[in-house]
C-alpha cells in the first residue's frame, strides 16, 4: 500500500510517503514477544527514513517496512564515523492514550550533535513529525506490562560514497522502534560501579556533549573491565586529572547528601546533557530541594560515603530512568553508599518522573506530547 501522510507539522515542506508492511508480525506472535521483551531486541514492523544531499537538501521522506540498509563499502560512516543518534520513549498512559516525553529536547540535542559532527542539521519540526508518525503507526507494539515502553532510536549516518577525509555530502536519517521492559535485570536493589582510572570517556574540546556512537564505542573496553570486576556499570573520571567524577558509560549521575542537597557534575562540554538529568534538576527544585551543579572528586565521594555525609547516589538516563547506586569499586578499595540500596530521595525522584511520563501525575511543565 502506498499513500501520502503528514502529522501536520509546518515549515519543512516534506510529505511522508507511506509504504505499509505487506506482512506485519502476526498479532499472536506480537503478544508473545511483548510478554518479556527485554531491552533492544524486539523491533516493530516499520521504520522512518529521510535522505539528504547537498544538492537536494532533505528529501524522500517515507515510513516503510523495517528492513536492512544496502550500503556501498565506501560509505563515509564506515570509515570516518560520522554518526549521531538519540534515545527516547513512547509511553502508554494511565487513560489508555500514548505520549512522548519532552521530544522537543531530543530534537534540539540531535541538531546540536549534528553540528558538532559536521553533519547536516535536520529541522526540529521534521524530527518531531518523524517520531510521531512512527509511534502512531506502531503503537500496538507498546508493552502493557508494568515498566514497559516503546524505545525510539532516531539516528543519522553519513552515506556519501568516497574515501576523502571531509564532511559527507549525503546522509540517511532513520527512526526505528523497539518494545522494551526494564533496562537492568537481576533483581539487585542497586547497581554497582567500577571507577575507571585507566580509561576516560571524553576530554575538553572533544565530542563528550554530542550523542555520537564513537563516545559509546570508546567506553566499551572500560565497561568490559567493570563486568570483570563484578560491577554493573563503569564510572568515568575527567581526562586531565583523573580526579573529578563525570558520568557513567551511558548515564548521568546524582548525589544526595545528609542535609538534603542534591548535586551533579556540571556540564562543561565533556558530559552529555541528559534530558532525564535536566528533568530531575527541575523536579528537585519543585520539591524545594537545594540543587548544586558542581565538580565532585572521587576521593571526596569516598570520604563522604564513609563518614555518612553522602547518603544516596543514583544514575539516570532515558533507558534506565533512575537507577540507585549502592557500591563503588576501585583499585584502592570498595565503598558502600548509604545502606547499599535505594534511598528515599532516589525513590521519590523515580516515582515523580515516571508518574508524569505515564500520565499518573499532573504535567505542570508541559513535558508530555500526547499522540491520542
Amino acid at each position: 500500500m502506498l499513500d501520502k501522510t503528514s502529522d501536520g507539522s509546518k515549515g519543512h515542506g516534506l510529505t511522508f510517503t507511506r509504504h505499509s508492511h505487506p506482512a506485519p508480525v502476526d498479532v499472536n506472535e506480537r503478544v508473545r514477544l511483548l510478554e518479556n521483551p527485554g531491552f533492544g531486541r524486539v523491533f516493530t514492523d516499520h521504520m522512518v527514513t529521510i535522505r539528504y544531499s547537498d544538492s537536494e537538501g532533505w528529501h524522500d521522506a517515507r515510513i516503510e517496512p523495517r528492513a536492512p540498509f544496502q550500503m556501498d563499502a565506501s560509505s563515509a560512516v564506515l570509515h570516518y564515523a560520522q554518526e549521531i543518534f538519540e534515545g527516547m520513549k513512547a509511553y502508554r498512559l494511565a487513560d489508555g492514550g500514548t505520549a512522548l516525553f519532552r521530544p522537543e529536547a531530543n530534537a534540539r540535542r540531535f541538531r546540536s550533535s549534528a553540528e558538532r559532527m559536521a553533519m547536516a542539521q535536520l529541522p526540529e519540526e521534521l524530527f518531531l513529525e518523524s517520531i510521531r508518525l512512527l509511534v502512531r503507526t506502531d503503537s500496538d507494539w507498546i508493552p502493557s506490562a508494568e515498566g514497559g515502553s516503546l524505545y525510539l532510536r532516531p539516528f543519522m549516518i553519513a552515506s556519501e560514497v568516497f574515501l576523502g577525509v571531509k564532511p559527507s555530502a549525503e546522509y540517511i536519517y532513520a527512526v526505528i522502534a523497539s518494545s522494551v521492559g526494564a533496562y537492568f535485570k537481576g533483581g539487585a536493589p542497586a547497581v554497582s560501579l567500577w571507577v575507571s582510572q585507566d580509561y576516560t570517556r571524553a576530554a575538553p574540546g572533544g565530542t563528550g556533549a554530542a550523542k555520537c556512537g564513537g563516545n559509546y564505542a570508546s567506553s566499551l573496553v572500560a565497561q568490559a573491565e567493570a563486568i570483570r570486576q563484578g560491577c554493573d556499570q563503569v564510572l568515568f573520571l575527567d581526562a586531565a586529572e583523573r580526579r573529578w567524577i563525570e558520568e557513567l558509560g551511558g548515564m548521568n549521575i546524582f548525589f544526595v547528601f545528609d542535609d538534603g542537597t542534591l548535586a551533579t557534575p556540571p556540564l562543561t562540554g565533556t558530559i552529555l546533557p541528559g534530558i532525564t538529568r535536566d528533568s530531575i534538576l527541575t523536579l528537585a527544585k519543585d520539591m524545594g530541594l537545594t540543587v548544586r551543579e558542581e565538580p565532585y572528586a572521587i576521593d571526596q565521594c569516598r570520604a563522604d560515603a564513609e563518614s555518612g555525609r553522602l547518603r544516596e547516589a543514583f544514575a539516570c538516563g532515558t533507558a534506565a530512568v533512575v537507577a540507585p547506586i549502592g557500591e563503588m569499586k576501585m583499585r584502592s578499595g570498595n565503598f558502600t553508599i548509604g545502606g547499599g540500596g535505594p534511598g528515599q530521595t532516589t525513590l521519590r525522584m523515580l516515582g515523580a518522573l515516571t508518574d508524569i511520563q505515564r500520565g499518573k501525575a499532573p504535567d505542570s511543565h508541559g513535558w508530555l506530547d500526547r499522540l491520542d
